[in-house]
C-alpha cells in the first residue's frame, strides 16, 4: 500500500483530540508523516508518551498535551496554550470520544451528562474556539468523528448513538455557519475498526459476523480513517464540506 502525499498539509497546525491511542493515534501518525505540526490531547498518559516516544524521529515529532476535555474550560485553556506557543490551528480533528457499554435501565441523569460531555459537548466548544482565527485567516478545516453505530442501531449503545448522530448534525450546521469565512466542516464515519479497544467488546465469532456483513471482506484499521482525513483536510478537497464520508467497507 503506497501512502498520498499532500503538499498543502507540511507545516499546517493539527490538533487532534484523544490522539494517544487507537484511531486518534492513526491519525496523529498520518499527520506527522505528512510534515504537518500535530499536537494531540488525551487524559490516557502513558498511551501518548509512548506514541509521543515512537514518533519522536518526525520533523517536526508531534506533542502531546495532557487535556481534560469533559471539562470547558480545561478544553478552552488547552487550546489558548497551543494557539499562544504555535499559532493559529488550521486542522481540528474532533476525535475523542468513549463508548462504554449501558442499557436504557441503566441510565441516569448523571451518566447522561457524563457521556454526553465526553461524545459530543467538547466537539462544538473546540470548534468555537478555533473558529475566529480560521475565519480571519479565510481558510481552516474542522473534521468530526462520527459513528456508524447509530446507522445501524447497534445495541447497549443508545447515549452514544445518540450523541454521534448529533456529531453529523453539528457538521452540517457549522459548515454552513463557517462557511463563507472559507472554513471547512465535514464529518468521518468510521464502521469496525481494529483498535485494541474495539476488540476486547468482540468474540472472534463476532468479528467474523461483522466481516460478513460488509462488502468488503477485511478488516478496517485505523490507517484508513486516517487516509481520509488527510485528504479531506488537504487542500484537494477544498470544495468538500458539510458531509459526512464513511469507511466501513460497505458494513451494512
Amino acid at each position: 500500500m503506497t501512502d498520498a502525499i499532500y503538499p498543502s498539509l507540511k507545516g499546517r497546525l493539527v490538533v487532534v483530540t484523544g490522539g494517544g491511542s487507537g484511531i486518534g493515534a492513526g491519525i496523529v501518525e498520518a499527520f506527522a508523516r505528512q510534515g504537518a505540526r500535530v499536537v494531540f490531547f488525551d487524559v490516557a498518559t502513558e498511551d501518548s508518551e509512548a506514541l509521543a516516544a515512537s514518533l519522536s524521529d518526525l520533523d517536526p515529532a508531534p506533542l502531546f498535551h495532557w487535556c481534560d476535555l469533559t471539562g470547558v474550560e480545561s478544553l478552552q485553556a488547552c487550546l489558548a496554550d497551543v494557539i499562544a506557543s504555535h499559532g493559529p490551528i488550521d486542522v481540528l480533528i474532533n476525535n475523542a470520544a468513549n463508548d462504554d457499554r449501558h442499557s436504557l435501565a441503566e441510565v441516569t441523569p448523571d451518566y447522561w451528562d457524563d457521556r454526553i460531555a465526553v461524545n459530543l459537548r467538547h466537539l462544538y466548544f473546540a470548534a468555537q474556539s478555533v473558529a475566529p482565527a480560521m475565519r480571519l485567516q479565510g481558510r481552516g478545516v474542522i473534521l468530526n468523528l462520527g459513528s456508524i453505530s447509530w446507522h445501524l442501531g447497534l445495541p447497549d449503545l443508545s447515549l452514544y448513538e445518540t450523541a454521534k448522530a448529533g456529531i453529523e448534525g453539528m457538521t452540517r450546521a457549522l459548515a454552513r455557519e463557517l462557511g463563507a469565512d472559507g472554513v471547512r466542516v465535514a464529518c468521518i464515519v468510521p464502521g469496525n475498526v481494529k483498535t485494541p479497544r474495539q476488540m476486547k467488546w468482540y468474540t472472534p465469532e463476532g468479528e467474523a459476523e461483522i466481516v460478513d456483513a460488509q462488502c468488503l471482506k477485511g478488516r478496517i484499521e485505523p490507517r484508513d480513517v486516517a487516509a481520509l482525513a488527510l485528504f479531506l483536510a488537504s487542500d484537494d478537497a477544498r470544495f468538500i464540506t458539510g458531509h459526512e464520508y464513511f469507511v466501513d467497507a460497505g458494513w451494512r
